[in-house]
């Protein structure tokens, strides 16, 4: 909870959602990358099990229902916010009994039926980069978003 409370301080002073980057403060100093942890769980939101508590869904999940083939799945959090240079330290937790991945534009980690992941990743460069699950029928509901600042959004620049 602190860490998201960080990156939303963060976010809060790096004007996310503005347009025009802050200027840089005169004799700022450099920022400083920082260590987060972050922890992200797969969760089930509308899978085949469902079907036994809610009987409306066995149609959906049957032959040439909508979701016949598919089960709907989520990142919780679905967003995570840092400053290029960065270090996130990321706990990967799956629940379920399904297989799971992470997988970013240059990272991929594959989290087991059950199982807890830890491992790190550097941010690079600012942008907005999507990260999926590579399970094809989780694909395309279950993604979310690295969100990542400019140093110089911090007023030192780097």
């Amino acid at each position: 909870m602190r860490d998201f409370i960080l990156c939303a301080a963060l976010c809060v002073a790096a004007g996310c959602g503005t347009r025009a980057a802050a200027p840089a403060r005169p004799g700022a100093a450099a920022y400083q990358p920082h260590s987060r942890n972050v922890t992200i769980t797969t969760v089930p939101l509308l899978v085949k099990e469902l079907a036994k508590t809610y009987p409306f869904l066995a149609r959906d999940f049957a032959k040439g229902g909508v979701l016949e083939g598919k089960e709907v799945y989520a990142f919780s959090p679905s967003t995570i916010t840092a400053v290029a240079g960065d270090t996130l330290r990321l706990t990967l937790i799956n629940p379920e009994d399904d297989d799971h991945s992470f997988v970013l534009h240059d990272f991929f980690v594959k989290i087991p039926p059950q199982g807890k992941i830890d491992t790190t990743y550097v941010v690079k460069a600012p942008g907005t980069y999507e990260f999926t699950c590579s399970v094809p029928s989780h694909i395309p509901m279950m993604h979310g978003e690295l969100v990542v600042l400019a140093p110089s959004a911090f007023g030192g620049g780097q």
